[in-house]
């Protein structure tokens, strides 16, 4: 069974992660996120989170700022020994990291016991102090450290790899 968001926020807590959640309408979309944002008194940098796979059937998860343009034509280049990227299957979402589409977020981790995922996360969404993600619904948004959220990828057993994403690459393993 995926985890539940009682469950992530126990597994924050036990790790000394400090999180502060606003409950919202679901959205779908980061146009309807957006409208959200703007009402909700949460800092730091908002995001949107995409799950890619390659032909070689590797899977990415890659993590960025809202409104970071990502040519999924191009990125495969940025990402050393990967094929062309596309959108991953509802279901291997569903398999890999336990949330329907419309809720992924880096926070899924949890549920990659297997660690099959590869985390590539933007450098420019990796220069705000504090960070906005769906908690496994997304009827929320919860509000995590930059440092923490490293941390809490980190609990799950993933190194992330930080690169920008819109260009040149940068890359720094964690």
């Amino acid at each position: 069974m995926p985890a539940t968001r009682q469950e992530l926020f126990a597994r924050l807590d036990a790790l000394g992660i400090g999180h502060e959640t606003v409950e919202h309408q679901a959205v779908f979309t980061v146009e309807e996120s957006e409208a959200i944002h703007k009402h909700e008194l949460l800092p730091g940098g908002h995001t949107k989170n995409l799950f890619l796979k390659d032909k070689k059937g590797q899977i990415f998860l890659v993590v960025a700022l809202n409104d970071a343009v990502i040519n999924l034509k191009t990125l495969h280049r940025l990402i050393d020994g990967t094929g062309r990227l596309s959108f991953g299957k509802p279901e291997l979402l569903a398999e890999v990291l336990g949330v329907p589409p419309g809720s992924v977020t880096p926070f899924a981790l949890i549920n990659d016991s297997e660690l099959r995922v590869n985390v590539i996360l933007d450098q420019a969404m990796m220069e705000h102090q504090q960070l906005n993600y769906h908690p496994l619904e997304n009827t929320a948004t919860t509000n995590i450290a930059r440092d923490d959220l490293l941390r809490f990828i980190g609990s799950c057993g993933h190194n992330p790899r930080i690169l920008q994403v819109c260009g040149e690459v940068y890359d720094q393993t964690v």
